[in-house]
């Protein structure tokens, strides 16, 4: 459907999109309804079910894409040019801020939850959404790598895995308790151990 839609079309289904996530968020995936979402975005119901004809699961489907394109647009600008220590210190602030205001509610996890992670168009989305995470932070690595930090052996993908996994256990144990004292760890400890690799090598640490 999105890629036959005129441009307006497109402008539509977005606001739909968006003004549903922002219901999911304020009244939770299980409590929200169709009809919260029409009144919210000024959308009829034969509006609603002509961008979305599957209904309701089809709309939340499209709201975790939505929801996981944020997980890395929050991390803008600096996700996207870890080009030095200084950058990589700041995209950890920004990661950091991110989740300890979402606290402990999750709407991504929500919504996998309610449609069922199995399902294709969910299981697309957390692959896509690891994908680009982890190949944005290789891209980091190889940037030091390129400016010398980095010596140039080091197994980019294996390290941004590990990074990435670190991440996400911090960021499960926090929407468990609350805390962001793993996902600071996990960070400080996966940066920590990558300017090791630079030292160990005597790359350039600036």
């Amino acid at each position: 459907m999105p890629g036959e839609l005129t441009a307006k079309g497109r402008a539509t289904r977005s606001r739909i999109v968006e003004g549903a996530a922002a219901v999911l968020r304020e009244k939770g995936v299980g409590s929200a309804t169709l009809d919260d979402v029409m009144a919210r975005t000024r959308t009829s119901k034969s509006q609603l079910f002509h961008y979305f004809p599957a209904g309701k699961d089809e709309l939340l489907v499209a709201v975790a894409q939505f929801e996981a394109d944020r997980v890395l647009e929050d991390q803008q600008p600096y996700l996207g040019c870890l080009d030095s220590w200084e950058a990589w210190g700041r995209w950890r602030d920004v990661v950091i801020e991110r989740y300890e205001a979402q606290g402990e509610q999750c709407p991504l996890g929500s919504l996998f939850l309610q449609v069922g992670r199995s399902t294709p168009g969910m299981r697309a989305i957390v692959i896509e959404l690891t994908c680009r995470w982890q190949e944005s932070l290789a891209r980091g690595i190889r940037a030091l790598q390129a400016g010398g930090r980095l010596p140039a052996d080091l197994d980019v993908d294996t390290r941004a895995a590990a990074l990435l996994a670190a991440i996400q256990g911090g960021v499960s144990i926090l929407l468990s308790t609350g805390q962001s004292t793993h996902l600071r760890a996990a960070l400080d400890q996966g940066i920590a151990d990558l300017r090791r690799a630079g030292s160990g090598s005597g790359s350039v640490m600036a």
